[in-house]
């Protein structure tokens, strides 16, 4: 643990970046908590030891592990958690499971997998998650709990419900608002929504309007911090999904922060190394009581912009967080829960960005179905699916992109010796030694493409070569073996033949095992080498000379 030593020359910056962030997660917690639809008690434990966890482990120094609005959106739509008979526990070993689906994907380093994920997907996800905080908290903000199988219909009904609606409530949430968006105008700044949620909270107290319910009318009481509990080990098949779904979110999110807040070195984070942080922050949440948590860009901005130097400045939030649960616990349950509706509600508009929905929606026809799709499945559907949906429809976009990408094109020399390229010729002539250069991703969704523009065999096809250049591959997989198979004994039908340039082992293992160096014959691969061209210059050769020798 190298970067761990006290660092003198960075402690007041760090100090005062702890303290702004320590104070601000407290609200933004205990809100976190509510949205998921849990003990908002579980989202300020989370905060606390998920921002200390992250900051020993990740590669980042300044990446706040806290829960986010996707995450808890994820939870409150998982009821293995809600109908448990200990919910509470049952929550806890989702984020234990979380952890260690986050600490695989760490230790297999599998940070660049996630650039297969659409940057449509993650847009139309992204706005719609903002999209169903502002519905979720619309209850909260109201006072009128509406029926309905999801957030949209229960939306519908709130609205066309107004007099049903607690003024009081309603009064301060949109009091709560307005004070954050103005506070964060001053000098106040980032701390305007800690002001906002304790001047609305005591306004109400004073005001004597008990219709506003407050935290101590969910129960939450905070008298010590949260000690260790055992997780429910029989909840485990049925909470993985939801786990790997958390995990991929968070993750998404943490990648997004390590390439966007390079170290105090100048080097930017290792993505899987943050992958481990997240993921012992996690097991570290859920062992004491706190909900999963990921890599939070907005804390993380923050803790740079309050003067973070260091990792240092992460401790002293969690510190920060300590002391406000054990010297103002039995203050934190006279927070109204109108102001932290108002406060996520604000988070949720925050989060819906018009200008990546532009940007994606001018892309192409096919990134606007993409966008279109995901979207409204994040609206109708659970989100713990609507994740797993998404990564799916992403990893079809690749494919579907790359298979269509793929060309093939014949080389010619010209009269200086130079390949010239050009289309291959529809149909294979009599007598010629056909080079074909392949380009793009030659896996298994290409096998098809690659088939439709080799040329056509028939009888007039009669003593030539297709000499098929492939340096470069280090493997082609069974559906293009299988393919080329075919082509293979297309050619041997009307005496020509299949010739694979500048191969490699693990091409010819493959070869063998297809059965296509059974038709084609062993002389029929050249083993590539550090020389390029030699490998093609010799197989020309070899291939004119059986040409010649069939006429």
């Amino acid at each position: 643990m190298r970067w761990l030593p006290f660092h003198r020359d960075t402690l007041r910056q760090d100090a005062v970046a702890g303290l702004v962030l320590g104070v601000q997660s407290v609200p933004d917690g205990l809100a976190t908590g509510l949205l998921a639809g849990v003990n908002p008690l579980s989202g300020l434990y989370g905060y606390m030891l998920g921002t200390l966890g992250g900051a020993l482990v990740t590669s980042s120094a300044f990446m706040a592990v806290q829960g986010t609005g996707a995450m808890a959106m994820i939870v409150v739509d998982v009821p293995a958690v809600h109908e448990a008979s200990d919910p509470a526990r049952a929550l806890f070993t989702l984020s234990v499971l979380t952890g260690v689906v986050m600490l695989a994907a760490g230790l297999l380093r599998l940070g660049s997998v996630l650039r297969f994920v659409s940057n449509a997907v993650m847009v139309g996800f992204i706005n719609a998650v903002g999209v169903n905080i502002v519905l979720g908290q619309l209850a909260n903000l109201t006072g009128f709990a509406a029926d309905g199988p999801n957030r949209v219909i229960r939306a519908i009904q709130t609205l066309l419900n107004p007099g049903q609606w607690d003024l009081a409530t309603l009064a301060i949430g949109v009091a709560t608002v307005v004070l954050i968006v103005l506070l964060e105008r001053t000098r106040v700044g980032a701390m305007g929504l800690v002001v906002a949620v304790i001047v609305t909270s005591a306004a109400a107290a004073a005001l004597d309007w008990t219709s506003v319910p407050t935290l101590n009318d969910l129960g939450v009481t905070v008298s010590s911090l949260p000690r260790p509990e055992v997780p429910m080990l029989a909840l485990i098949p049925v909470l993985l999904l939801p786990a790997i779904s958390l995990a991929f979110v968070g993750l998404v999110q943490g990648a997004g922060i390590s390439a966007s807040f390079p170290n105090p070195d100048g080097r930017y984070p290792d993505a899987s190394r943050d992958f481990l942080g997240q993921g012992v922050a996690n097991v570290a949440s859920g062992i004491f009581q706190g909900m999963p948590v990921g890599g939070s860009v907005s804390a993380t901005a923050l803790n740079r912009a309050a003067g973070a130097r260091s990792r240092q400045s992460l401790v002293f939030t969690a510190l920060v967080m300590a002391v406000v649960v054990v010297a103002f616990g039995g203050v934190v349950g006279h927070v109204a829960m109108p102001a932290l509706a108002g406060l996520l509600i604000l988070i949720g508009i925050r989060t819906i960005k018009p200008e990546n929905l532009r940007s994606v929606w001018g892309t192409g026809t096919v990134q606007k179905v993409v966008l279109v799709v995901t979207f409204a499945l994040t609206m109708i559907i659970p989100l713990q699916y609507a994740v797993l949906v998404a990564v799916a429809l992403s990893i079809l976009l690749h494919v579907v992109r790359q298979s269509n990408r793929v060309t093939l094109k014949r080389q010619q020399a010209d009269a200086d010796g130079h390949l010239v390229e050009s289309d291959p010729p529809s149909a294979l002539p009599a007598g010629e030694v056909v080079i074909l250069q392949p380009y793009g991703s030659l896996f298994f969704a290409s096998a098809p493409v690659v088939e439709n523009l080799l040329p056509s065999v028939s009888a007039t096809s009669r003593g030539s070569v297709v000499l098929l250049r492939l340096r470069g591959r280090d493997e082609l997989g069974s559906t293009f073996m299988q393919m080329l198979l075919r082509y293979a004994r297309e050619l041997t039908a009307v005496d020509s033949r299949l010739v694979l340039v500048s191969t490699t082992e693990r091409v010819e293992e493959q070869a063998t095992v297809a059965g296509l160096v059974d038709v084609m014959g062993s002389d029929a691969l050249y083993r590539g080498d550090e020389r390029a061209g030699a490998t093609l210059k010799r197989a020309v050769q070899d291939a004119q000379a059986w040409v010649a020798s069939r006429t």
